[in-house]
């Protein structure tokens, strides 16, 4: 996807500057955190996961499920506040989501959802912080 899409576009120099050397890794290298090792992974608080690297809003509490694949998952995004696009690395096809705003990696969507949705957004606990709901 190209990065003209995106509200917010800044350097490659400006995001290693306002990022940790793994939140660059994933969010503008597409890296993965290694299963299980997340923070959000296991977490079940009440209240919005919003992009790392923006801050916009991405998915609520209720969108969350435990698929048991090692990142947390959820079954649908806040609408219109993830862009999806191919992705054929490491030899297989898939689909990559966004940040709509800043173009972060969040990870990928799977059709092998538990819930309603049919769905699974894999995320990388490390594209994501979290508004506690007050």
């Amino acid at each position: 996807m190209d990065e003209k899409n995106f509200i917010i576009r800044k350097t490659e120099d400006e995001w290693k500057a306002e990022l940790t050397s793994e939140e660059f890794d994933v969010l503008r290298r597409k890296g993965t955190e290694r299963p299980f090792t997340g923070e959000f992974n296991d977490h079940s608080e009440k209240g919005t996961y919003t992009c790392k690297g923006c801050g916009e809003d991405l998915f609520t509490d209720d969108q969350k499920f435990d698929s048991g694949c090692g990142w947390p998952s959820f079954d649908a995004e806040i609408k219109g506040k993830v862009a999806k696009t191919s992705d054929t690395s490491h030899g297989m096809r898939r689909v990559e989501i966004l940040c709509n705003k800043c173009g972060g990696h969040l990870g990928h969507i799977f059709n092998d959802g538990p819930t309603e949705t049919g769905v699974r957004y894999c995320v990388n606990s490390i594209s994501l912080d979290f508004k506690k709901e007050e």
